[in-house]
């Protein structure tokens, strides 16, 4: 009888960490590098947790996260600091429910993300730079072209 509650026991921690597993989702999550197009985001891919697209254009990696803000609403910005992105570290990664600069470590909440333009904050994609459907999101080559300059630097890693 005592093995058989040491299994049950094991059984319950197994689940309750699978569950917290799914739950959690990846973060910072990249999905594979493409080239010289747009890009089209599938709004199924896009939770709590950031993703990151990188793109190339025309050599340079350029690089858009889209994320789930905890109003519902999803925001896209490009994945540079406005203020360290020439440092080349001025990205972002995930900590949490923020994101942090991996240059100077100041940390944005997902809400802040494509509403605040400025200063050390993610570099927004308004609805003028993007094609929103039901189905996808998509960032014209244009749009990502112009960005280009402020990636020129960048040592994403």
């Amino acid at each position: 009888m005592r093995g058989i509650k040491t299994v049950g026991c094991v059984m319950v921690f197994f689940l309750a960490g699978s569950v917290f597993a799914q739950n959690s989702g990846n973060l910072n999550e990249v999905k594979p590098v493409i080239a010289d197009k747009d890009l089209v985001i599938p709004v199924s891919e896009i939770t709590e947790n950031a993703v990151f697209y990188p793109v190339d254009i025309q050599g340079t990696r350029v690089e858009v996260l889209a994320v789930k803000a905890p109003d519902g609403s999803i925001r896209t910005a490009f994945n540079t600091c406005q203020s360290c992105y020439a440092s080349g570290r001025g990205f972002y990664k995930q900590a949490g429910t923020v994101l942090v600069c991996q240059n100077c470590g100041k940390r944005f909440r997902m809400s802040q993300v494509e509403v605040r333009s400025g200063g050390c904050n993610p570099v927004p994609i308004f609805a003028d730079s993007k094609t929103v459907t039901d189905a996808t999101i998509t960032i014209s080559k244009d749009s990502l072209t112009k960005a280009k300059d402020i990636f020129a630097r960048w040592k994403r890693s």
